[in-house]
Order: structure tokens, then sequence, then C-alpha cells
């Protein structure tokens, strides 16, 4: 493994954190519309300032949703994990700390109902089980 995969690896972490009972937030640091730079940084570090304990917020480069930038996914050990794409940093801030909150109470690892992401809800890539 590179130094800069490496690195990547770790981008976001705080010391002393154990992942495993983190919830992961993570964004694609490249995304960016026909003619826009990427975004995905600057909404992370929005974030991280405004998530609670117990989640971390972290970059990656690329989700291969090239096409519906910007791309997010949530992670924990024992949940499902999900995908989403097409977040706009500007409108949706609201909306993705609301859907973070759902899948940190989603009982069994599930968001059984969407409904409090608001547009969000209907920018599901895909979920891939437990």
């Amino acid at each position: 493994m590179t130094v800069a995969g490496i690195l990547a690896g770790i981008r976001g972490l705080r010391l002393g954190e154990d992942v495993r009972d983190m919830t992961r937030v993570i964004i694609c640091d490249t995304c960016a519309a026909v003619g826009e730079s990427a975004q995905g940084e600057a909404f992370a570090q929005v974030l991280r300032s405004r998530v609670g304990e117990g989640v971390r917020v972290e970059t990656t480069s690329c989700m291969n949703q090239c096409d519906t930038p910007v791309s997010l996914a949530l992670r924990k050990e024992g949940k499902d994990v999900y995908l989403f794409h097409s977040l706009d940093p500007t409108r949706d801030l609201e909306d993705t700390l609301a859907l973070i909150e759902l899948y940190r109470n989603a009982e069994g690892g599930t968001i059984e109902d969407a409904r409090p992401a608001g547009r969000l809800r209907h920018c599901l890539a895909g979920r891939v089980p437990r």
C-alpha cells in the first residue's frame, strides 16, 4: 500500500476513536457538476461542525456516482450501508443532518421511513444489507 493510500484511509479520523462504534459519513471529495469545482470537502467540513458524538465525517476520492454529484455513503458495523447521490451542499444541509440521525437511530440497522430526510429520500442509489 502506498503512503497516499494510507493517508486517504485515515483522513477525517480523530485520535483515540474506535471506528467500529462510529457512524461513518463518507463524502466524495472529487464530485463536481459540469463547470463547477468539487464541493465534497467543504460540505464535509460543515457537517463535521454540526454532527454529534459518535459520528465521523470523512472524504474519499470517487464513489462512481460521477454523473450525479455529490455522493454520500453511510456505514456502521452491524448496519446496512447506504449510498446517496445528487446532494446539493448549499440546500441539503438540514436534510443531510436529518438523514444521519435517521441512520444513527435505525432499529436493526435499516432505515424504515426516510420521509424526515426530505428530498434526500429520493436520492438513494443503493443499499447493501448487513
